[in-house]
């Protein structure tokens, strides 16, 4: 009877099973996190592309017809949502009497004077403060749109 150092059986051991389980857990442990991150900096592109598209149309509007719509429906844009499912916000800031609904900085001055054009961000909640916590993720339209992006960022 003879001794094979190297046997005939095809199988893994455990300790080569237990070695692959976790490498392709550290491996996923490094991978979901930059996903995530790649994902959500697509879905803020994705919203600033269609919030460009409609301040376009809004302004064309504003050519056509000599003044802002009141409502989102009202220029064909009512049926748009953001890559989290919620409708953009629009204000109409000629006909609106007050500040109270109007998107406000820092310094609880008014962000635009034509329109405000906004996107709720991923928690699909919002004030009109941008010092309010519940607007940091907000994706916004300021300075009449020399500002596009996260109200973390203006």
């Amino acid at each position: 009877m003879s001794f094979h150092m190297f046997s005939d059986n095809k199988g893994f051991t455990l300790i080569e099973l237990m070695m692959v389980v976790t490498i392709l857990s550290v491996l996923a442990a490094i991978g979901i996190p930059y996903y995530k991150n790649y994902i959500e900096r697509v879905e803020h592109a994705k919203t600033l592309q269609t919030m460009r598209m409609m301040e376009r149309e809004l302004i064309a509007f504003n050519l056509a017809y000599g003044h802002f719509p009141e409502t989102l429906a009202e220029a064909g844009l009512g049926a748009l949502r953001d890559p989290w499912g919620n409708p953009y916000r629009y204000l109409n800031i000629a006909t609106t009497k007050g500040n109270g609904k109007k998107r406000k900085n820092f310094n609880f001055v008014p962000v635009n004077t034509d329109f405000d054009l906004y996107s709720m961000g991923p928690d699909g909640k919002s004030k009109t403060p941008f010092t309010a916590k519940l607007s940091r993720d907000d994706i916004v339209r300021a300075d009449n749109g020399a500002f596009f992006g996260r109200v973390s960022q203006y």
